[in-house]
């Protein structure tokens, strides 16, 4: 039996979130691929819509968010993937 003190402290759920953000109300959408880790989607979320506040946009739609299974093989999102993974929250427009 393994006991939590014992278990993988290293494994981290690196959540990913699909939608579109707005500078202001009315502009045209700006696709974005938000990564980040979170224990539940509904942290990941709030977390999400925080950092999209702090980089300045007013509004934003979020369509999907799902469980990344590994890091991605290319660019932007391989980087993103390693950000999430030391705890940033990692905002990439399409």
């Amino acid at each position: 039996m393994v006991t939590p003190e014992f278990e993988d402290a290293d494994e981290k759920t690196i959540f990913i979130i699909i939608g579109r953000v707005f500078h202001e109300k009315g502009d045209e959408p700006i696709g974005v691929h938000i990564m980040l880790s979170a224990p539940d989607d509904d942290t990941a979320v709030r977390e999400a819509l925080n950092a999209l506040a702090q980089e300045g946009y007013e509004e934003a739609e979020l369509d999907q968010i799902g469980v990344m299974e590994g890091m991605p093989d290319e660019e932007p999102h391989a980087s993103a993937y390693q950000g999430a993974m030391e705890g940033e929250v990692a905002i990439v427009t399409l």
